[in-house]
């Protein structure tokens, strides 16, 4: 009898966390990961040192439930579409882990409650923002722009730059140069990260019927492409420079890693004009390292003296 008992429980935690996690896959952590990336030390440098802590985790609380409502959000928009694709098909309304109608009020639930959060937290710049966000990402980007058009990561790819506003508008009340210059820095990036991507999953897109640039162009076009927005994303992070007043950390952080980033974008190229099996996903976790160790050194560098 006890032994029966305390199997029951063990298969009620067991699934109980089994849910937990469902809904926590929902919400996309590793880009909550990258939301963390850029807020953080956007929120030092406009405070040209470490801010109010409080203020600091208020922020990250409140952009991570606004982040993961429109993921949550976009999971259930496109689970017609992430069922045919192998990337996607073990997300959790796919497999029935979460019910279409759960994630939707789960989604509902997190803008809610992330509006208000940042409400009573920080400012209404702020707040605003965050929805704006979440607008953009949902409808702009996941109901308009994906199923039409192969530009749709270049324009969708705005949501993934709110973070920094979000967080100089948190400090400041405002939003001014070096946050519009590290907002389109991201918007820059996003495709020349993204696309590589895309050409490892075509098969994929083009099961879903998604015009990705990797569905509509052959590699060695996608490949230049990456290297245009490559260099672009480079010369705007030197921009913040004189902007900001940054000094050698950053300075040096954005020559060498901005040079490394458009090494792997060549690279890619290179390999798809010569015929040769492109490694796209060496592009795109690069690019992800790049982005960390660059908003790293926009972290540092206000902390030190030179």
């Amino acid at each position: 009898m006890v032994i029966s008992t305390m199997s029951q429980t063990t298969a009620v935690n067991r699934s109980f966390g089994r849910t937990i996690k469902a809904y926590v896959a929902l919400t996309k952590p590793r880009v909550l990961e990258l939301l963390l990336v850029s807020t953080v030390p956007v929120m030092i440098l406009a405070e040209g040192g470490m801010p109010n802590l409080w203020l600091v985790l208020a922020t990250v609380i409140g952009g991570s439930l606004s982040a993961g409502s429109a993921a949550s959000f976009n999971m259930y928009i496109d689970r017609d579409m992430d069922a045919h694709m192998r990337r996607t098909e073990n997300r959790p309304i796919i497999t029935g882990e979460v019910s279409p109608r759960a994630a939707l009020i789960f989604s509902w639930v997190l803008a809610v409650v992330s509006t208000g959060w940042l409400a009573l937290t920080t400012n209404w710049l702020t707040t605003a923002l965050s929805v704006g966000a979440i607008f953009f990402y949902v409808v702009i980007y996941t109901l308009i722009l994906k199923r039409r058009t192969e530009q749709n990561i270049i324009w969708g790819g705005i949501a993934g730059c709110f973070p920094v506003v979000i967080g100089w508008s948190a400090v400041t009340g405002e939003v001014a140069w070096p946050a519009i210059i590290l907002f389109a820095l991201i918007f820059l990036w996003t495709p020349a990260h993204y696309w590589p991507l895309s050409m490892k999953y075509r098969d994929d897109y083009v099961d879903a019927d998604v015009p990705m640039l990797g569905v509509t162009r052959n590699a060695s076009q996608v490949g230049l492409q990456v290297i245009l927005y490559a260099w672009a994303t480079l010369a705007c992070s030197l921009l913040l420079i004189p902007v900001a007043n940054m000094g050698l950390v950053y300075s040096v952080s954005a020559v060498v890693f901005g040079g490394w980033f458009v090494y792997e974008s060549h690279r890619l190229y290179s390999q798809a004009v010569r015929g040769m099996n492109p490694r796209p996903m060496r592009v795109f976790h690069a690019s992800i390292s790049y982005l960390t160790l660059l908003f790293l050194a926009v972290a540092v560098d206000p902390l030190l003296p030179f």
